[in-house]
């Protein structure tokens, strides 16, 4: 990374230790942050993953309102959509170390891409992307259609008929996916981003730990319905925006355990949070065009008590106990699949029920890269399950573990869900986990590391 971005890093982690971490930047500040990440990504980090998936030309086609979830990850910060048909052709030069980045539209494509097309000395938009093809004669032409990654499979049929309707026979042959290519962009991290992100889950920690406080909830009142929409208006009145509902559900001693569904779709609305109750989350935010998702869980104190009870703490540490075992399987060229295998073998020899389901996270919630374990897969996802662990990369660190207590009579599940990012130097939490529960009242608590 260049001086330039290496001062703006430094400015910026500098500008958030001296903020609130519910600070929204203005629009302004946001957008110039995300035209400066496009900048850094296209020049910095995007000729190396073309080098590293042997693709040297890469073509992206999405017409407005139905654009190609890669192509979206690159729109300027003042686009919101792509505009009528738009062409993004990257062309990789190894040998001279270049990469040209061509926009065949009408305009160009903000400051990084720069119209190739002049209507007026070649009126047919197909026609001049063959004269781009033609004049730098690629080895490889990637197109963004997977059978397994729905992020990657971007090009419609229309565009890709058309494209190889006017494409000559001599390049036919070199049409190739583009999948590899376009999961690396998507799950690849800037060290840039990365300072951001580190804000991001903060501002997510900070609004459960409102959220799970006598601020919100007052027992015997307080619905989990209640908190769900308050951490929604929380988002919105921060100028935030969520890429999914939060929930909010609760086990407690005279209930018998739900199924998987049971904390996402199948829990009863409008539950009145009582003392005694074990409250769980799930809740993200989108910002900077990255996005989190955290599940972190609180205990609601009985009269007299001050803690919550030994045997809800010493669940928890068996929750933490299998992130660590987890974590402890992520490997450069490991698969989704071997690492979930892996883990569920050493959590099962350690005397824990778990149950893995870790998907990547950044520039979606459910993003692109190695899934590990589905609440359903258990034994492993084919296709996505099956692409490789690779470094400077983000994932919702999703997990959950069945655990009996014999105080209540039942099994109860632990459900946490923490940022991870995974680089050259091994794993480390974005933001810190939770290791210990909120409590409901509460002196305010420091989440653990």
């Amino acid at each position: 990374m260049n001086s330039k971005y290496l001062g703006l890093i430094i400015g910026l982690f500098l500008m958030v230790l001296n903020v609130n971490g519910q600070q929204v930047l203005s629009e302004k500040k946001q957008a110039d942050i995300i035209d400066n990440i496009l900048s850094d990504r296209f020049n910095n980090l995007l000729p190396d993953l073309m080098d590293r998936t042997e693709i040297d030309m890469w073509i992206l086609i999405s017409r407005e309102y139905n654009e190609d979830p890669v192509l979206r990850t690159m729109l300027p910060a003042t686009w919101l959509n792509a505009r009528r048909r738009t062409i993004i052709v990257f062309y990789r030069n190894k040998a001279e170390d270049k990469i040209d980045k061509l926009a065949v539209a009408r305009y160009n494509f903000g400051d990084n891409i720069i119209s190739a097309w002049d209507k007026e000395k070649e009126p047919n938009q197909w026609k001049r992307l063959i004269q781009i093809i033609e004049e730098r004669d690629p080895s490889t032409i990637g197109l963004n259609y997977s059978t397994h990654f729905n992020i990657a499979d971007g090009l419609d049929k229309t565009d890709h008929d058309e494209f190889m309707m006017n494409l000559p026979d001599q390049y036919k042959s070199k049409v190739t996916s583009a999948e590899k290519l376009a999961i690396a962009w998507i799950e690849t991290r800037t060290q840039y981003e990365m300072v951001l992100y580190d804000q991001l889950v903060d501002i997510t920690h900070d609004i459960i730990e409102e959220a799970f406080s006598e601020k919100v909830i007052t027992a015997g009142v307080t619905t989990t319905t209640d908190v769900e929409w308050w951490m929604r208006q929380k988002v919105t009145q921060l100028g935030l925006k969520t890429w999914f509902h939060p929930s909010v559900d609760v086990q407690r001693s005279n209930e018998v355990m739900g199924n998987h569904l049971y904390a996402f779709s199948d829990r009863p609305e409008d539950m009145v949070i009582m003392p005694g109750d074990l409250l769980h989350c799930d809740f993200g935010i989108t910002y900077l065009r990255l996005n989190t998702d955290c599940q972190e869980m609180a205990y609601v104190l009985k009269p007299n008590e001050t803690a919550p009870p030994s045997f809800l703490v010493d669940a928890l540490k068996k929750g933490n106990q299998l992130q660590d075992i987890f974590t402890s399987n992520f490997e450069s060229g490991k698969t989704g699949n071997e690492i979930l295998s892996a883990s569920l073998s050493q959590a099962k020899a350690q005397g824990l029920k778990p149950s893995i389901y870790t998907h990547p996270l950044g520039s979606y919630g459910h993003s692109s890269g190695p899934t590990i374990g589905l609440w359903d897969s258990q034994q492993g996802v084919p296709g996505a399950g099956d692409y490789p662990l690779f470094p400077n990369t983000v994932y919702a660190i999703e997990l959950n573990t069945t655990v009996y207590l014999e105080q209540w009579q039942r099994d109860i599940r632990i459900m946490l869900e923490e940022a991870g990012f995974y680089g050259e130097s091994g794993f480390r939490y974005v933001n810190g986990r939770q290791t210990k529960l909120f409590t409901i009242p509460r002196l305010k608590q420091h989440q653990g590391n």
